[in-house]
């Protein structure tokens, strides 16, 4: 009997699940909420994708694509995967969204991650913007997010995001780096033999660098954006130069004048269908094996939810793991399965050469804004915190990360702060109490 496929996340690593799935021999039905494959790697204007066409498997007889579909939640089983629970179609008001269960041999979840962003007074103004947001504007629309623009954080991603916005045509102030010199030297410096196999990542990030000196843009490390200020919207930020652990050395305070500001601390993996689908979890991310399985019987993973590694890692990952669920041969896949292992240990020198710096709360007023959704601030926070109340009643009592967005942005900050789990929450996306009250429509026959 042909093995149903379930994958959730159409970014590198679920596209390359899928293709590794249906040459396995499974069938395959594969989801993702935005109307594109490919993810943000991939994006691209929307006359470009419709000229290039450039995920066949999509159009596979062994591939049902579903765009527009977001697992609302992950509903566990005594043997084998959870269903999956969808809704599909419009999102305007509601109409036109149906709910749908979906019965799979095997589940791959590949559902990328995040920009983090660290709070900081006047991040919540109009005009600051996280990278990713601005390079999908970028990237997918060809729209600038300002005119003047700063691009500040830390990690490799904010040279792409820099030069695409030199690319639709914005003034980029230029690219700050949280992190110091001696702490970028060291993390990447470590072992360097370990990087043999990632010429090509080294190259990818030259090109960048190479665009942003002909742009003229300065990169500055250990320099972040510990402010920003603006009637109605944001009009300047102040930069500081900063110490190993992200303290602020006092004195060191610069204003720029901006109409926009671009902001990223890295990545956060979206934990709330694995955490819902019982899988383990080592150092934040889903804990898998050779294979990509995880604790959970049945579920695969792969992509950034495994760790932070790139498109390429992503890909490779989801190849391994797509091949498996699809009832491939175990043991093959030798070259796949090295360049995976060296995305790995790529990911862990990322992580070492870019950690988020402890005194990062330093920045923070009584007043800054923790979770933009309740508008709680950090003072109202601190005071519950201290009142010796467990995480969960400071939560309920300050309203912090129970807003629309489930705690997806503030989480990671509140759980830092409060020594809480943001990821764990079973229903996974929005839905409406209606689309709740109607029946779910009947799964194709064999899922």
């Amino acid at each position: 009997m042909t093995r149903h496929v379930v994958v959730i996340g159409a970014g590198p690593a679920g596209l390359g699940a899928t293709t590794a799935a249906v040459r396995a021999g499974a069938r395959v039905t594969l989801l993702d909420s935005a109307d594109q494959a490919g993810g943000q790697y991939h994006r691209m204007p929307p006359d470009a994708y419709e000229a290039r066409r450039p995920f066949r498997v999509c159009e596979s007889e062994r591939c049902d694509w579903w765009p527009g579909a977001a697992v609302w939640a992950l509903e566990r089983r005594d043997s084998g995967p959870p269903r999956v629970h969808v809704v599909r179609g419009p999102d305007a008001d509601g109409d036109g969204r149906r709910r749908c269960v979906l019965r799979a041999d095997a589940l791959v979840l590949a559902p990328g991650a995040h920009d983090r962003v660290l709070p900081f007074p006047g991040w919540e103004l109009p005009g600051v913007v996280t990278a990713g947001a601005a390079q999908v504007l970028a990237k997918g629309e060809r729209v600038a997010v300002g005119g003047r623009v700063l691009v500040a954080g830390t990690g490799p991603f904010l040279l792409p995001v820099a030069a695409s916005l030199l690319d639709v045509g914005a003034h980029v102030l230029g690219v700050l780096e949280a992190g110091t010199a001696g702490a970028l030297l060291r993390g990447w410096a470590r072992r360097p033999w370990e990087l043999a196999g990632q010429a090509g990542r080294g190259a990818e990030l030259g090109a960048y660098a190479a665009r942003l000196a002909r742009g003229r843009v300065p990169y500055r490390t250990g320099r972040g954006v510990v402010e920003a200020r603006g009637d109605g919207r944001v009009e300047e930020v102040v930069t500081a130069r900063l110490r190993a652990d992200w303290s602020v050395v006092p004195g060191s305070e610069q204003v720029l004048t901006v109409d926009a500001l671009c902001v990223t601390h890295g990545f956060t993996p979206r934990l709330e269908l694995p955490v819902a689908a019982g899988c383990a979890l080592l150092d934040g991310f889903v804990a898998v094996d050779g294979d990509q399985a995880t604790s959970a019987p049945g579920v695969y993973a792969a992509g950034e939810v495994t760790g932070i590694a790139g498109a390429p890692a992503a890909r490779d990952e989801g190849v391994v793991a797509g091949w498996m669920a699809g009832g491939g041969t175990p043991g093959r896949l030798g070259a796949t399965r090295r360049r995976r292992d060296e995305g790995r240990a790529f990911a862990s020198r990322l992580a070492a050469a870019h950690p988020i710096g402890r005194r990062w709360a330093d920045w923070l007023r009584p007043d800054t804004i923790v979770c933009r959704c309740e508008e709680t601030d950090y003072g109202t926070l601190r005071d519950a915190a201290a009142s010796r109340l467990d995480a969960r009643a400071v939560r309920l009592g300050t309203r912090a990360g129970l807003g629309p967005c489930q705690a997806r942005i503030c989480g990671p900050t509140l759980a830092e702060l409060l020594d809480t789990n943001p990821h764990h929450r079973p229903i996974a996306w929005p839905i409406r109490l209606g689309e709740l009250a109607n029946p779910p429509a009947e799964p194709k026959e064999g899922t």
